[in-house]
């Protein structure tokens, strides 16, 4: 459980951070994904940090047992593979992304599950026992 809390802590308070921003740059989020998968170097280079915290992760936390921990190792299984898909195919990402940005009612139900989320695995990591 201690592993849990602790990158439910660093998880948590980030998701929050990540889902207030698309929030606050709904707007723009049509044109920066524009902008950045039609760089594959920028997609490919992404994938890197996205990997190595999601094998981080299973490495640290693979437990799928019953209860909230298993929340982590989710979020850690889909950063390693999300980190993967665009370290290997960084050029056939552009059309999924753009197609889901330019539907105006995908980023702010995207953003409203990430809060969701975080707000749970922060109350798991710093609530007191």
């Amino acid at each position: 459980m201690p592993t849990s809390k602790t990158i439910a802590a660093l998880l948590g308070p980030t998701l929050i951070a990540s889902a207030v921003s698309i929030f606050f740059n709904l707007d723009a989020w049509p044109a920066m994904v524009d902008q950045a998968f039609h760089n594959p170097a920028l997609v490919f280079v992404a994938g890197y940090p996205l990997f190595v915290a999601g094998l981080a992760i299973v490495y640290f936390h693979n437990r799928w047992t019953a209860g909230w921990p298993v929340v982590v190792t989710v979020l850690g299984w889909l950063a390693l593979l999300s980190g993967l898909s665009r370290i290997l195919f960084p050029t056939r990402l552009a059309g999924l992304a753009m197609g889901a940005v330019q539907n105006a009612a995908v980023m702010p139900i995207v953003a409203l599950v990430i809060l969701v989320v975080g707000a749970f695995l922060s109350f798991k990591a710093y609530r007191s026992d």
